[in-house]
């Protein structure tokens, strides 16, 4: 398994990560595909399987793990497992593409830790973390108690950040997103 570059984005909920790998998915010249994880959440709003995610059982997931179908995956919270599928990178490279993920912070790092030379790992840091928790409130898809679930595991991803290549501070987003993209231009050329 070895062909392009892997990009991976990493941040706590919030952060912006999902916006700023949107964003370069837009610039055709970067030539990069998104890495769909599978997961074992429910549904979001207008959530697409097989776009957004590939929504699988929990029996599902655990057959994969036991058949080592999966690059790297975790239980993310009791019972909510995530993970990246070896055929989803080997069907973005086989296009002749550069993958980006959108992942959780230790996803991130494990792929870097298996990757290391075909790897740049960003970490998106917040202005804050009462930002984070505002932002996630805004969103109006999950409960309080998950809420403050993602801002206890916010504070455990933060102190994460120095392991990764290189650090994005988003206090504003059309900064972020330009740095990002020359960041992944200089890396994937």
């Amino acid at each position: 398994m070895n062909n392009g570059k892997l990009l991976v984005f990493s941040a706590p909920s919030g952060s912006g990560k999902t916006t700023i790998v949107r964003h370069l998915l837009a610039q055709p010249e970067l030539n990069l595909e998104f890495s769909i994880s599978a997961a074992t959440r429910e549904r979001r709003g207008e959530e697409v399987n097989g776009k957004d995610y590939y929504f699988m059982s929990i029996t599902d997931f655990k057959k994969h793990i036991k058949a080592d179908d999966f690059i790297e995956w975790e239980e993310v919270y009791r019972d909510n497992f995530y993970g990246t599928l070896k055929s989803e990178v080997e069907r973005i490279w086989a296009k002749g593409k550069n993958v980006i993920f959108d992942i959780d912070v230790s996803g991130g790092l494990r792929i870097k830790s298996k990757f290391p030379q075909e790897t740049l790992a960003v970490f998106v840091k917040p202005p804050s973390v009462d930002e984070l928790k505002r932002r996630l409130k805004e969103r109006s898809t999950e409960s309080e108690d998950k809420i403050n679930m993602r801002i206890a595991k916010a504070h455990v991803e933060l102190a994460t950040a120095p392991q990764f290549d290189k650090i994005i501070k988003n206090y504003d987003l059309d900064i972020a997103k330009k740095e990002a993209y020359e960041l992944v231009k200089e890396f994937i050329k």
